[in-house]
């Protein structure tokens, strides 16, 4: 099997000739740049420059020597967004700190010393006085440009001729996560109860705007793309963000609009959800809606033990990550400790398919080559 091949066999919950390995498809299972430069010199295809994903979460693409040596069965495309569009000659210099202005009006800071990543210091409607004018009247950034998809049908074509499997990137957040980046997070949890004229206004003109890339993309993509990629965080370390009845409240008819977008617009492709967190009480919200894959599964979280994940709904959903975690293990444990946290998590969510190897989430700046190696080793071990 090729890599494409073992991962639709696997989407089709059945066993491939071995898992599947994803590494970079997704800006949610990359490798920072500084974790990447490292792993690029152990094994010999040291570089300076990697080609970005995701500036904001500082998260590259490896080089086609990398990803043919650890034999990564996925690729990524990754549209020009607010992320990864023109940042460096946008950024302005504060002191201490970089500073860029986004295309939503978000403002981002770099810590000169000591950064890892940028991080939202200003939230443009955070001390307004809640108004649906407000909505009506905002600079949106123009989704259906089509500048932000510029060259990645030829790139999907290449990838197939490979045989890797395509997954395509959306062109923002959450609908949620995004209403947190406008509001501030404490607004953003009470604006549905107290102002929800507004709050639902603004959730629904997000995903509206969401709907209208997804078109656009698709309507050049949708037959060369394998697996298309939203998220939404509602999941913490311990329980939900927000309660299931608030997120069935006031989330899901939104984000159930959107998945049925995409599927209208692309019919033979998978649908990737990533959610970091406990959000078990959820997963049947997403099987229900129409999600065929989720990610990160985040087995470090409460209720969201690999075993029991399977049991429950692995006949339902397919568990895309989840094989290493990388709060802990494969930051700081030993290359014993990465190998058999690879084991553990395989032998729990591997059987029958249904499941595609990543680590629980990107890998971080102080995740040292030799644990990335033994995770990849520990799994081409199985």
């Amino acid at each position: 099997m090729n890599g494409r091949e073992r991962i639709l066999t696997s989407l089709d919950h059945r066993e491939p000739d071995k898992i599947p390995f994803d590494l970079a498809g997704t800006t949610w299972t990359g490798i920072t740049k500084t974790a990447y430069l490292r792993l690029a010199e152990f094994i010999g295809k040291a570089e300076n420059e990697p080609e970005w994903a995701d500036v904001i979460q500082q998260i590259v693409i490896p080089s086609d020597d990398v990803l043919k040596i650890l034999d990564v069965d996925t690729r990524g495309l990754f549209p020009l967004t607010s992320h990864n569009w023109d940042v460096f000659n946008r950024l302005e210099d504060a002191g201490n700190n970089w500073v860029y202005n986004d295309e939503w009006g978000f403002t981002h800071h770099f810590p000169k010393e000591n950064g890892y990543w940028f991080s939202i210091v200003r939230h443009p409607m955070e001390n307004i006085t809640p108004d649906p004018l407000i909505i009506q009247a905002y600079n949106w950034p123009d989704a259906i440009n089509r500048d932000r998809i510029s060259g990645l049908n030829e790139k999907a074509v290449r990838f197939r001729e490979q045989g890797k499997l395509v997954v395509l990137k959306g062109i923002c957040a959450g609908i949620f996560e995004m209403h947190q980046r406008f509001r501030g997070v404490s607004n953003a949890l009470v604006d549905p109860f107290l102002y929800h004229e507004f709050s639902d206004l603004m959730i629904g003109k997000i995903a509206d705007i969401k709907i209208e890339f997804w078109k656009m993309a698709l309507s050049e993509l949708a037959d060369v793309v394998d697996v298309i990629a939203e998220a939404d965080d509602y999941g913490t370390q311990g329980s939900q963000l927000i309660g299931p009845d608030h997120f069935r409240q006031f989330y899901k008819p939104h984000l159930a609009r959107i998945i049925k977008e995409i599927k209208i617009s692309a019919p033979h492709s998978k649908i990737m959800f990533h959610s970091c967190g406990n959000v078990r009480p959820l997963i049947p919200d997403f099987i229900e809606m129409g999600i065929d894959i989720l990610n990160p599964v985040h087995i470090s979280a409460s209720g969201m033990e690999p075993y029991r994940l399977k049991r429950d709904f692995g006949k339902d959903i397919v568990f895309w990550g989840g094989g290493v975690d990388t709060q802990k293990v494969l930051a700081y444990g030993t290359v014993r400790d990465v190998a058999d946290d690879v084991k553990k998590n395989t032998d729990a969510l591997g059987p029958g398919g249904g499941f595609v190897f990543a680590a629980v989430h990107n890998i971080q700046a102080e995740v040292p080559p030799e644990n990335i190696m033994a995770m990849w080793k520990a799994l081409n071990k199985l």
